[in-house]
């Protein structure tokens, strides 16, 4: 898909788009399916994303693929989605490799079965002098568990004199989150109907235009992703300013 066969401008394209994927398990029930196999299902739709980026040159794709909330689920599914996950990393590194694009992981990767975190730390590392693009994976992540980190790290630094109330500010606060070396969020997706942000990016989505969409993750593809572009080019970004101030160049 060209930049022209879905009408966008370039100059108003977000640099960092995160996702919501939302559905998986509705999109199985109404096909009469098991849940896992709505998450396998949902694979295509993450190639379709990190396609779709790479193709439109939007440097930056956060996607939320398990929550520490997630923990909480029937431990067959857990036990499903830890099994998809390896296989898939085993599957895609090759490709994410040729696209040049780099994978992150954000989250407490060490709750992770042994096999997993291993996999995750060899796909971090053979990914890791990939330029063209990143694709942050939120793993086993909570962003009010990310904020409290945050402010422990800062509290001991401040304890041990290496860091002086007069420092801390929110630029200061925002070397000490797990996403220190991305962009804030210029577009949050959601998909499946639901409008609410599940503990995702709290801190860095203060900015984020927010695109909710019916579509279940399973069938998000490049021309769901394309509407969520227009309606974000549609949008007026004036971080606290008037539309006079924005049209000043």
């Amino acid at each position: 898909m060209s930049k022209k066969d879905i009408f966008i401008e370039e100059n108003k394209l977000p640099r960092h788009v995160a996702i919501i994927m939302d559905g998986n398990g509705r999109w199985a029930k109404k096909r009469g399916m098991i849940r896992s196999l709505g998450h396998q299902n949902a694979i295509k739709a993450v190639r379709e994303a990190i396609e779709f980026c790479d193709d439109t040159n939007i440097p930056y794709l956060t996607l939320y693929a398990f929550s520490t909330e997630n923990w909480n689920r029937p431990i067959l599914e857990v036990n499903s989605l830890m099994g998809l996950l390896v296989n898939t990393i085993k599957k895609e590194t090759k490709s994410l490799k040729e696209k040049g694009i780099r994978v992150k992981v954000i989250g407490n990767i060490d709750k992770f079965p042994k096999n997993v975190s291993e996999e995750l730390n060899i796909l971090i590392t053979e990914t890791c002098n990939n330029q063209k693009g990143t694709l942050t994976l939120a793993l086993s992540y909570g962003s009010k568990n990310e904020i409290v980190d945050a402010t422990k790290k800062i509290a001991l630094d401040f304890s041990n004199n290496e860091l002086s109330l007069e420092q801390i500010n929110e630029n200061i606060f925002n070397q000490y989150l797990y996403t220190n070396d991305l962009p804030d969020v210029d577009l949050l997706i959601r998909t499946s109907g639901e409008q609410r942000i599940s503990n995702f990016l709290l801190w860095q989505i203060a900015y984020a235009e927010l695109y909710f969409t019916d579509t279940l993750w399973p069938d998000f593809n490049k021309d769901e992703f394309s509407k969520a572009i227009e309606f974000y080019q549609t949008r007026e970004r004036r971080f606290g300013k008037i539309s006079e101030q924005i049209k000043v160049k």
